[in-house]
């Protein structure tokens, strides 16, 4: 699809058609960055979206718990400051 760049304000922009934004899935906050001639627009990601689910079944399958089993050796041992 092609279009042009509008004038908008003192800025510069694209109008996108609904179905396009719908098609692609795009909430009403997105993300945009720049790459070797073209614009990305991407939806905001949220890093930790689905541990609470995902802590939840590790829980109901008994696999909650610390990764390091046992704890690192340098933890178990006394430290000595020089």
């Amino acid at each position: 699809m092609r279009t042009r760049i509008v004038r908008i304000g003192n800025s510069q922009g694209v109008r996108i058609p609904k179905p396009l934004l719908e098609q692609a899935g795009l909430p009403e906050d997105v993300e945009l960055h720049a790459e070797d001639g073209r614009i990305v627009i991407a939806a905001v990601r949220h890093p930790r979206t689905g541990w609470a689910e995902a802590a939840r079944e590790l829980r109901a399958r008994g696999e909650e718990g610390l990764l390091e089993t046992p704890p690192p050796r340098f933890d178990s041992e006394e430290w000595e400051w020089r």
